[in-house]
């Protein structure tokens, strides 16, 4: 039982950290670069749609 509560704690810590890691990621901005592939990526997809 000892061994399912320390694996539970380690599970939760691991967890709690990796909330705070893609928090800290979801609030940076986005690179222009990756906005304007994502542009050209569309104008692609458009201009292929219309062929």
């Amino acid at each position: 039982m000892a061994a399912d509560a320390a694996n539970n704690d380690a599970n939760g810590i691991v967890a709690s950290r990796l909330r705070a890691l893609y928090q800290a990621v979801e609030s940076e901005p986005v690179p222009q670069q990756f906005i304007d592939l994502l542009r050209r990526l569309d104008e692609a997809e458009r201009a292929q749609s219309d062929d």
